[in-house]
């Protein structure tokens, strides 16, 4: 096998080619490891790159290999990790300055199972401050770049993660979405995301923003690929009081059938109130959606309009409740316990020292949901705004409940844009917020969701990829995985696949 080009290989081959002796896995991860460095400085995906760590992990799994051992569906792959997910011994910040240098004494959940699947993790990937944002443009140490065109914005939170499997770094990573920070990155960068149903997938170790909307998920360049890392981190954790009991999907033999290409009998709800009836979607978003719609009914599903009215009230909703929960999560960072201290001379009261810490170590974006939520559950607001706010959701949960009685799944574009340049939109913050328009009703609801490429929009110029959104019912995160492969498989047999399109990086 050419060692050139090891990095361009799906995890789904990098695992077999392993597994077989085709390659090691020190020479898989040094291929990976070389890309980085001749990549991330266009890209800046990385905030911390460990590769004494990654080539330990891949001799590691070469010793099993070659004592005999059997190899788990992943062992040997690489990836990517988002900064909020802890690791121990390896730099973790969030994103943020209050946590510069700050290295856990443990592992997240997620991070163990990663290791335990004998995956190999690069290291820690750029982010919105504490996931706050839909760019990476809020981090407090670089913005990322899109690697379809390096003036544009990979999308966020999780645009660290998203940006380092689309420019051939990584196979795979780790994004956590609480509004939309996996699924909105996927789209404007070309790859697949997951955001799995709330609860099915360990919160334990992940740094908090909003508590009952946080949720670590998959991002990979095929939905089988995806699928597999899926399966790979989701179950239950009695660590964690937000973990569902008792769950166990097969999401990658869901990917393998949907493969097949064959939806007959399906029903495939069109959400009226997210495709572009009250304006504000770009046109070349809007005509890669509805021929995605074609697509799927060549497939063989039926294709229904269904109405979701309280979906029109999620962008209020979502920005009352997570910066609410911010406010109480971000508590925390109070100079005392860990991470950054500032103005502590021996002269200052400690509530000095937590307040000149608190405006040295968080950023704009921060403060001001810290802001907004602190406002909304003060006495006397509470009822009026973080209440009601809670009714909306409940509202939006009995509109999906509505929805998939007539539909088994539901579909609209992930993002009503492509990606942005660059400082486009860092002065607007309401610009920003309408990123996640389409993704925010399925977190609100904690139902899955899943993006999977469906074209390129040539509508700013360069052409820059659209993303498909695939909702299902709780717990029914396969029925994400068979309808997202069986377009991919449809959509790559018509047009090849969207990232073969990509402009190419590095020396």
């Amino acid at each position: 096998m050419s060692q050139t080009n090891l990095h361009e290989l799906s995890a789904a081959a990098t695992a077999t080619a392993v597994a077989a002796g085709q390659v090691s896995a020190v020479e898989v991860a040094q291929a990976h490891l070389d890309r980085i460095s001749q990549t991330d400085d266009q890209v800046r995906a990385f905030l911390h790159i460990d590769a004494d760590g990654a080539l330990a992990a891949a001799k590691a799994v070469d010793d099993r290999k070659a004592a005999g051992d059997r190899l788990g569906p992943l062992a040997g792959v690489p990836l990517a990790m988002k900064d909020v997910v802890v690791t121990r011994g390896l730099p973790t910040t969030a994103g943020s300055k209050i946590l510069q240098g700050w290295r856990p004494p443990y592992d997240a959940t997620v991070t163990r199972k990663i290791r335990e699947a004998g995956m190999v993790m690069l290291g820690k990937t750029n982010m919105d401050e504490f996931a706050m944002g839909s760019s990476t443009e809020n981090s407090a140490y670089h913005p990322t770049h899109n690697p379809w065109d390096l003036s544009r914005v990979p999308g966020g939170s999780s645009g660290g993660s998203s940006a380092a499997v689309a420019a051939f770094q990584a196979p795979l990573s780790i994004g956590t979405d609480t509004g939309g920070s996996i699924r909105q990155p996927a789209a404007v960068t070309g790859l697949v995301g997951h955001k799995p149903t709330y609860g099915s997938v360990s919160r334990r170790g992940l740094i908090a923003f909003s508590s009952s909307l946080d949720q670590a998920g998959p991002f990979g360049r095929t939905v089988q690929d995806t699928a597999l890392l899926f399966d790979a981190i989701h179950g239950h954790d009695p660590q964690d009081s937000t973990s569902i009991p008792n769950t166990r999907f097969e999401a990658t033999a869901a990917a393998v059938e949907g493969a097949r290409a064959e939806l007959a009998g399906l029903r495939v709800g069109v959400v009226r109130e997210l495709t572009g009836a009250s304006g504000g979607y770009q046109a070349g978003v809007l005509d890669s959606f509805f021929k995605a719609v074609e697509i799927l009914r060549g497939l063989g599903a039926e294709i229904v309009e269904v109405g979701c009215p309280s979906f029109d009230y999620a962008l209020a909703a979502y920005y009352l409740i997570a910066p609410s929960e911010c406010s109480s999560n971000l508590a925390r960072f109070d100079s005392v316990r860990y991470g950054l201290r500032v103005g502590d001379d021996g002269e200052r009261s400690l509530e000095e020292v937590m307040s000149l810490t608190r405006e040295q170590g968080f950023g704009a974006e921060v403060k001001r949901r810290i802001m907004i939520g602190t406002y909304a559950l003060s006495s006397g607001y509470y009822d009026a705004y973080y209440g009601q706010a809670q009714k909306v959701r409940t509202l939006i949960a009995r509109d999906f409940d509505n929805a998939f009685a007539q539909a088994d799944v539901l579909i609209s574009p992930t993002s009503p844009f492509v990606a942005f340049g660059i400082g486009e939109r860092v002065a607007d913050p309401m610009a920003m917020y309408v990123n996640d328009l389409c993704t925010l009703p399925a977190s609100l609801a904690g139902t899955p969701a899943i993006s999977v490429p469906c074209g390129l929009s040539d509508e700013l110029g360069p052409r820059l990829p659209v993303g498909l959104q695939i909702m299902a019912p709780a717990l029914a995160d396969e029925r994400c995985f068979r309808v997202g492969a069986a377009f991919e498989a449809a959509y790559n047999a018509a047009n090849g696949t969207v990232l073969s399109n990509i402009p190419a990086l590095g020396a």
